[in-house]
């Protein structure tokens, strides 16, 4: 059945449909209210008031839907289809930034507190993002010299001869090492940073209070004194938080600026009225662009799965979905989320200054792509013959001293220019060979096998595509190596280069 006969007989139901192309790529995700009236529309002429829809609805070649009870269903479903396809004809975000959380590894017998950019289902408690990413290295600081909690690597179910230095410089309680604390005073400690980072300090403070009175008692005056040491310093932050919370509410503002097929868009984070961070965001290839579907699409990818929600979202345009995905991310958060556009006053004062940022980042990111960087792009593509010109380039290369120590290092050119955020560093393991010894550490080949190997394991596990172009640096024997090293995962048909 051809896709317009399709949509006749769709329900007058709210859903998402998703258009496929004739392989079967999904082109476009969507929610509706009715069905079957804002499908249908695609297949109007009359409605291809631009020339995406017109473009869309010509490779259209199969269409499916999915019926949900109400539009809030529908709006979170559209969000994870968009997500899991990455349709071409969607707006779909793309942030170069990662931001810092807390990690709690609550599933532990005696659990840390680490600095980390990625979220695992490893049964950890995680608390963030925060914003700017100083402030995560900030709070560690505190939890160490309060609670005694550290963020080693060192394995806490065995018994140390001695502990380490955190523990003499005051960080750590020491359970590593027998004797110097107990499982009781160690799961207190846990917990009380557990309350800390949950923000349950009214909590945390009723319980200090509850357990000096109970050392005072028992004449543990040391003790004593340090519950009330660290019950001064939670009431200064909570002193602080509420002089900074009556300087303003926490509000988010998105501001964009579009030259199709080119845009940016700036993020600012206000909290207690002060700016704390900012993001930008690029698109080189949205053709056509919308305001109507743009800012709520991307509000949709910033919040529908955020960790902490704003009171307010101030936004440089207006949407049709607005009251819906105010309610939405309403229930989420716990406390009142409201999205608008101001008009007038300090408000709009501050919106018209985000504008101007995200006109600057326009200028600054577009304007030096200039025609030496797209020459070489398209050099690369002509000389090697490549399906397509290189936006992003993963370099390999290996160092050793004198044969130990042996570490692959990764460096990054994406649109024009190094990507300094993404290069990685491997240090090489090795193998160990039947007589106890770490094999090819100092095997030049073999390093880059394992390197390229773990790398691409990486994003294989985390559904990330590869780059356009991998480079190694190093005769035949390294690009021999990293194509096996592909091999081993899979991964044909990939682009690989190497310079001697």
């Amino acid at each position: 059945m051809e896709p317009r006969e399709k949509a006749a007989q769709l329900p007058e139901s709210p859903g998402v449909y998703l258009f496929k192309d004739a392989g079967g790529t999904v082109l476009y995700v969507g929610k509706a209210r009715n069905l079957r009236s804002r499908v249908r529309s695609y297949f109007l002429e009359s409605r291809w008031i631009d020339a995406k829809t017109g473009s869309l609805a010509r490779e259209i070649a199969d269409l499916e839907t999915i019926v949900v009870g109400n539009e809030r269903e529908a709006l979170a479903l559209e969000h994870n289809l968009i997500k899991q396809y990455r349709p071409k004809f969607n707006v779909v975000l793309r942030d170069d930034k990662t931001y810092p959380y807390i990690k709690f590894t609550a599933a532990e017998k005696y659990p840390r507190v680490y600095f980390t950019r990625r979220i695992k289902k490893d049964g950890s408690l995680y608390f963030g993002p925060y914003f700017p990413s100083s402030l995560a290295r900030r709070i560690l600081h505190f939890v160490h010299k309060r609670f005694l909690v550290p963020s080693c690597t060192v394995d806490l179910t065995r018994n140390h001869p001695r502990p380490c230095l955190q523990y003499y410089i005051k960080r750590c309680l020491g359970p590593c090492a027998a004797g110097l604390t107990t499982d009781e005073r160690y799961a207190e400690a846990a917990r009380d940073v557990r309350l800390f980072l949950e923000g349950r300090r009214r909590d945390l403070i009723k319980s200090l209070e509850e357990r000096m009175a109970v050392a005072a008692e028992k004449e543990l005056f040391e003790q004593a004194a340090a519950y009330r040491d660290l019950l001064q310093t939670l009431e200064d932050i909570e002193e602080r938080q509420r002089i900074a919370a009556a300087q303003g509410d926490d509000t988010d503002v998105l501001a964009y600026h579009a030259e199709p097929p080119l845009v940016a868009a700036d993020l600012f984070h206000l909290r207690g009225g002060r700016v704390v961070d900012r993001r930008e965001f690029y698109w080189e290839e949205l053709e056509e662009f919308d305001p109507q579907e743009f800012v709520p699409s991307l509000l949709k990818q910033l919040y529908l799965e955020a960790e902490y929600l704003p009171k307010a979202i101030h936004v440089s345009a207006d949407f049709e979905d607005r009251e819906l995905l105010e309610v939405t991310l309403t229930e989420r958060a716990g406390h009142n989320v409201e999205i608008f556009t101001p008009q007038r006053g300090t408000k709009r004062a501050f919106l018209d200054l985000v504008e101007s940022n995200a006109k600057h980042s326009f200028e600054q990111r577009f304007r030096v792509l200039t025609p030496t960087s797209k020459a070489i792009g398209e050099a690369l593509q002509n000389a090697l013959n490549l399906a397509e010109e290189p936006r992003r380039i993963e370099s390999f290369d290996i160092s050793h001293m004198q044969g130990t120590d042996t570490v692959a290092s990764m460096v990054v050119w994406e649109k024009g220019r190094m990507k300094k955020s993404d290069y990685r560093k491997f240090i090489i393991r090795g193998e160990e060979g039947p007589n106890g010894n770490v094999r090819w550490q100092n095997d030049d080949f073999a390093s880059m096998r394992e390197a390229v190997a773990r790398r691409y394991r990486r994003l294989q596990e985390e559904k990330k595509e590869l780059p356009e172009l991998i480079l190694i640096d190093g005769g035949i024997g390294q690009l021999h190596a990293a194509a096996r090293a592909l091999e081993s995962l899979q991964i044909i048909n990939q682009p690989v280069a190497s310079i001697a």
